[in-house]
Order: structure tokens, then sequence, then C-alpha cells
């Protein structure tokens, strides 16, 4: 109730102010419709998206012969677009129609012919994007949930340990990414993960301490438990 006593204060104030234009107004409304947690979150989900993309740049430049498999055409901004576009498309037939942590088993299927790094990839930026309730931007009607970013923090790490310890029949990652060189690990792609779920993680704090909730904190072995819900 104090929120929208808030937000119908706000939307008064605006329009007894007779001297500022239309789109003034719907700007002053849009950035006075957010609490500071609103826009801490919009800027989490910037970081975290950004990050998606660097770490499928990345695993493309990596693993060239995924793409390949893609359709006639398709290039790695195509499939940028597809991940990380909003409305966010999250049916891909080439996937089976899979989404989310649905699609990482494709990634890891010996049997599967399509592009790997994509399905990887939908499973990555799906699960964190389901976190964030399917939403780029936060105003103070809307809710999130510190439970589903913790979650999905815990999913990441399973996902990288996964990246690292699944491999083919004949002994070979099914997906290519740190690498040594002369003696010499690059350790490029655990840092980004790193990053994303400290994002998350640190989201999740911040949530948890303005909602006044607690966390479900759940340790779990990343090679045997399931993924948690999001």
């Amino acid at each position: 109730m104090a929120r929208t006593a808030q937000i119908v204060t706000l939307i008064m104030a605006l329009a007894l102010n007779g001297c500022v234009g239309v789109q003034n107004k719907e700007l002053r409304l849009q950035n006075l419709a957010k609490s500071e947690v609103d826009m801490i979150v919009d800027q989490h989900i910037k970081t975290i998206n950004a990050m998606s993309r660097e770490l499928t740049i990345k695993l493309y430049k990596r693993n060239p012969r995924e793409l390949k498999k893609a359709a006639a055409g398709t290039t790695v901004e195509t499939r940028l677009k597809q991940l990380l576009s909003y409305p966010r498309p999250i049916s891909h037939r080439e996937l089976n129609n899979l989404y989310g942590v649905d699609a990482l088993k494709l990634a890891f299927d010996e049997e599967y012919q399509g592009d790997r790094v994509f399905a990887l990839m939908v499973a990555i930026t799906g699960m964190v994007h389901a976190s964030y309730n399917y939403r780029e931007e936060f105003f103070m009607l809307n809710e999130i949930d510190s439970q589903k970013l913790y979650n999905s923090a815990r999913n990441l790490e399973k996902i990288a340990w996964q990246l690292h310890n699944f491999k083919t029949s004949s002994g070979e990652l099914f997906i290519l990414t740190d690498s040594m060189n002369e003696g010499v690990i690059n350790l490029s792609y655990e840092r980004l993960f790193g990053k994303m779920i400290a994002t998350q993680d640190m989201l999740a704090e911040i949530v948890a301490q303005t909602t006044d909730r607690t966390i479900n904190r759940i340790v779990l072995s990343v090679a045997t438990a399931p993924f948690l819900p999001i």
C-alpha cells in the first residue's frame, strides 16, 4: 500500500506541473517510479547481460565449429540477438523448444548434432532471465525474489563444473573453455563465470535485506545435486 501511495503522489505532482512537456513527464515518471533497489536491480540486469554477451562471444571464438552447425547465414550477432533481445524469444525450434536449464541437456548430449554453444547459452541466459521474472526493467510495484537469484548463482556454479568435466565417449570436452598455452593457463572463462555468480549472489543479498526475507542457503555437491528451481 505504501508503494502504491508513493506512485499516486508522484503522478499527481507531475500532473500539476503544467510547464513540463508530455515527453518530459513520461521520462520523469519513468525515473521517479523507481525505488533505489529498482535502480540497483536494473544495473545488475545490464551487468549480467553484458557478461552473457561476453561469454557467448568467447565461446564461439573457442568453438567455431558449433556456429557452423546452425542454419546458413547465422552469425554470432544473430545468436546474441536471439539470446539477449527484448522481448526475448523463449522458444527455439532447433532446440526442440527447450528453454532455460532444460536446454542444457542438449549441450552435453553426444547424439545432438546442433549448435552446443547456443544450447548452453540458452540454458544460462534463460535461467538468469527467469531469476528476474523475465523482466528487463523494474519499477516500484514489481517484485523480485532473492531465493531465485541465489538459486541461479548455484546453478551457474553447476554449469561451470559441467563444462570442465562433461566429456564425450572419446574423452573430449563437449565445449572448450579454459586452456593451457605454453605452460600458461587461461582461466578467463572461469573468472567470467565467477563474476556472473557474484553478481547474482550480491543482488540476492541486497533484495533479501530490503524485503526482510531469509535466503534458504543450500549447500549441495555440484557434481550430484540437481539444478535448483527458479
